[in-house]
C-alpha cells in the first residue's frame, strides 16, 4: 500500500503518511480491481460499501424514467464514492457507478470507515467537507441540465468551474468526455468551442480553456 499516495486523497487531507499507516493498519478494508465497463455500485443496490479510487476513473450514471441516460460526473483518483448513500436513511445507491477504465479501489464497510474517523478528528472534518462539496456540486449539475442549448451548457460549465478556483482557465478532461458529461454530441460541442474562439470569448489549447471574456459567457446565459 502506497500511503504517501493516499495523502492526496481529500479524505486524508492533512494526515501524514506515517500516521495514516497506523490508522489504516487497525482498520478493516480491502482492495478490489474493476475492469473497464464493470458496474461498481448498482442503482438501488443496498448501500453498504464506500470506495476510494486508487487508480483509474469512474462515471456516475443516472437513468431517467423515460429511459434516457444522464452522465452526472466523472470521478478520478483519490476521490471517495458511495458515502452519501451509505450514510443516508434509504441506504441504496441512487445511480450506477461504472468503471471508465481499469480501476483499483479501496473498499470500506460503514462501521470500518466510522472507526477510522473516530481515530482522527481530521478525517471526520475531511469527510464532512467531501459530503457537503458533493451535494453542492450535484446542485450545480442539476442546474447545468436545465439549459437546453449546447452553448449555454458550455458557458455555465466553464463559469462554474472557473469560479471554484477563482481563475480564468479551466482544464477539461477531453472534448469527448466533456460532451458526455453534458449529454451532448462531441461534434456539436466542438463546433461551439470553435465559434466561441472566433468570437474571442475563449481560447482553447487542449486540455485548457482560457476564458478571455467572462461577460461574453454570461451573456449566453442571459445573466
Amino acid at each position: 500500500m502506497n500511503y504517501s499516495a493516499l495523502e492526496k486523497c481529500p479524505l486524508f487531507n492533512g494526515v501524514p503518511a506515517n500516521e495514516l499507516r497506523e490508522d489504516l493498519e487497525k482498520t478493516l478494508f480491502h482492495i478490489k480491481h474493476y475492469d473497464k465497463g464493470e458496474i461498481i455500485f448498482r442503482l438501488m443496490e443496498p448501500a453498504t460499501r464506500i470506495g476510494i479510487i486508487l487508480e483509474g476513473s469512474v462515471e456516475i450514471q443516472k437513468y431517467l424514467p423515460n429511459g434516457k441516460q444522464v452522465n452526472l460526473s466523472v470521478v478520478g483518483e483519490g476521490k471517495m464514492i458511495g458515502a452519501a448513500a451509505v450514510f443516508s436513511k434509504i441506504m441504496k445507491y441512487p445511480c450506477n457507478i461504472v468503471a471508465l477504465e481499469s480501476v483499483d479501489m479501496m473498499i470500506f464497510q460503514k462501521k470500518d470507515i466510522l472507526g477510522l474517523m473516530q481515530k482522527d478528528v481530521r478525517i471526520i472534518e475531511n469527510f464532512t467537507t467531501e459530503i457537503a462539496s458533493a451535494a453542492y456540486m450535484m446542485q450545480l449539475r442539476l442546474e447545468l441540465f436545465s439549459y437546453s442549448g449546447i452553448a449555454q451548457k458550455a458557458a455555465f460549465w466553464l463559469l462554474m468551474h472557473a469560479k471554484q478556483g477563482e481563475k480564468k482557465s479551466v482544464t477539461i478532461p477531453s472534448v469527448s468526455k466533456w460532451a458526455m458529461l453534458m449529454n451532448v454530441s462531441r461534434s456539436s460541442l466542438h463546433r461551439e468551442l470553435r465559434r466561441l474562439e472566433e468570437q474571442s470569448v475563449i481560447s482553447y489549447t487542449p486540455p485548457v480553456i482560457e476564458i478571455l471574456d467572462p461577460n461574453g459567457l454570461k451573456k449566453i446565459l442571459n445573466i
